[in-house]
Parts: structure tokens; C-alpha cells; sequence
């Protein structure tokens, strides 16, 4: 899963910039009476979401013209355009709107770069937080608080595993399939922060049975494959890719801290 063409440290310096930048623009939206749209698959929509969106695309089109772009809000590009790109951005200018509209601070501006179905770079900002976590292959995966850079890392399993899940999408397959667990701790997060909390070593598994986009994840598993971690689609516990196929949602998949504790033997027994 290694890009044939390294990702530079200016390259993730300047997406971060670019993703705190539309953290901005979120956070003028956040602290105002703002309006709530519903889009046609009736999801929230926010002035916030639009602001970030175009924020973000404007500046990567400054910063690599030579790239394309697919955001959230703007996704309407056929398979038969998109299945020729080699290398493009994906962009979820603003994860978790639900949250958003919650105003409980879970929420995230996430920025990915796609090489050969792979994301290779990811930038994941907490605007509420102004907290970052960024990753690229060959540079390693970091948290970014109050200016300082430090390395994270996923951990090893601990006897009673610390599993993190969706805030606002539980279903009953997720139910179920919990009901398989090993005995466990659980911590409820919104938007790809459950990523980060296996990247940095404070959650252990984030299973995922309910729909998600590919801009839902992709900054996210590139963070969380850096640091440590292995993202596996379900039903058949093969790596989670992109741009493979005309839908652009995603199956089921899982998110493993520690390859080596056999989530998969555990849960089948």
C-alpha cells in the first residue's frame, strides 16, 4: 500500500494550513444562529459545510492545479471520470454536520490525498478543539496541539479492549455484532474522531456497520494506518481502498489498533 510517489513534508504542512484555515470559516458559521438545509438524501446541510467546501477547494487548486478535487459537496463526477484519475483529493469539508447542529464539538475538516486507490496523505482538524491530526506515508502519523507536533502511535490490546462508536448512526447490526465482543469499554465519538482515538492509543476498535462515504474516512485511515492500525472492510476483512467502483459509499469495515490480538478469531468464536 505504498505510493510510488512520496508525499512531502511541505505537501502535509500546507494541506493542514488549508484544513485549519476552513476550520475558520466553519467556526464564523458554528458561533452564529445559523440556518439547517436538508440535502436530497436528507442530511443536514449548514452555510458551514459550503464555506469549508470552497475554502478548501480554491486553495488545493492554488496548491497542486495539476490534482483533482472530489468533496462531499461537490461528488456529482461520473465513475468513468473519476476511474481514470491516479491521484486525486478527497475532501469532507465538514464531518459530522449532525454533530455540527448539535453544537457538541465533534466534528472534523477532513483533507485526503488518494495514489492508486490508497490514501496516501491525511489531514483530520478539529476546529472546536483547534487540534489536528495528520499523517503520510514515509512521514508518520502526528497530533498537533496548541503548535507542538508530537508522534502517535496505536497501542497494544489491553485484557479489557476500549471500543469507540458512533454517536449519532448506531444501528441494530452494530448491536449485534458488539454482542460478539470480548468483554469491553465503550466510548461514543461523532464524525472520523474514532478514528483518531485508535491512531493515538486510547481506543482499541471501531467497528463500523452502518454507511459511510469515502470522503467519511479516508483522511482518517490514512492517520490511522501510519500510526499503526489495519482498516478492513467487512464482510471479508480485505483492506478498505477507494475509488474502485461507481458508488462512492462504503461497505462495513473495522478499524484494529493492534493486528496482533485476532479481533477476527475473537468475534467468530
Amino acid at each position: 500500500m505504498t505510493s510510488e510517489r512520496p508525499v512531502s513534508a511541505e505537501l502535509l504542512d500546507a494541506v493542514l494550513a488549508i484544513a485549519i484555515k476552513a476550520g475558520d470559516a466553519i467556526m464564523e458559521v458554528y458561533e452564529s444562529d445559523f440556518a439547517v438545509a436538508t440535502k436530497d438524501d436528507t442530511s443536514p446541510l449548514t452555510q458551514a459545510d459550503l464555506r469549508a467546501h470552497h475554502t478548501i477547494i480554491d486553495a488545493l487548486a492554488l496548491l497542486t492545479p495539476e490534482i483533482p478535487c472530489l468533496s462531499e459537496e461537490s461528488a456529482a463526477i461520473d465513475f468513468a471520470t473519476r476511474s481514470a484519475w491516479t491521484r486525486y483529493w478527497l475532501i469532507d469539508p465538514l464531518d459530522g454536520t449532525k454533530e455540527f447542529v448539535k453544537r457538541n464539538g465533534d466534528f472534523t475538516v477532513n483533507i485526503a490525498l488518494i495514489d492508486r486507490h490508497d490514501a496516501v496523505l491525511g489531514v483530520v482538524h478539529v476546529p472546536v478543539a483547534k487540534s489536528s491530526y495528520i499523517a503520510a506515508r514515509g512521514l508518520g502519523a502526528f497530533v498537533v496541539r496548541d503548535g507542538q507536533r508530537q508522534p502517535i502511535a496505536t497501542r497494544k490490546t489491553p485484557d479489557k479492549p476500549a471500543l469507540v462508536v458512533t454517536k449519532s448512526h448506531r444501528d441494530a447490526a452494530l448491536d449485534a455484532f458488539l454482542a460478539h465482543a470480548p468483554a469491553h469499554d465503550e466510548i461514543s465519538r461523532g464524525s472520523s474522531l474514532k478514528f483518531c482515538m485508535v491512531a493515538e492509543g486510547v481506543a482499541d476498535f471501531y467497528p463500523r456497520t452502518g454507511p459511510t462515504s469515502e470522503w467519511d474516512t479516508a483522511a482518517a485511515q490514512c492517520l490511522a494506518e501510519v500510526a499503526g492500525a489495519t482498516v478492513l472492510r467487512l464482510p471479508d476483512w480485505q483492506p478498505l481502498r477507494y475509488n474502485t467502483k461507481e458508488s462512492l459509499l462504503n461497505p462495513g469495515f473495522v478499524v484494529i489498533g493492534d493486528p496482533a490480538y485476532g479481533w477476527r478469531e475473537r468475534l467468530q468464536a
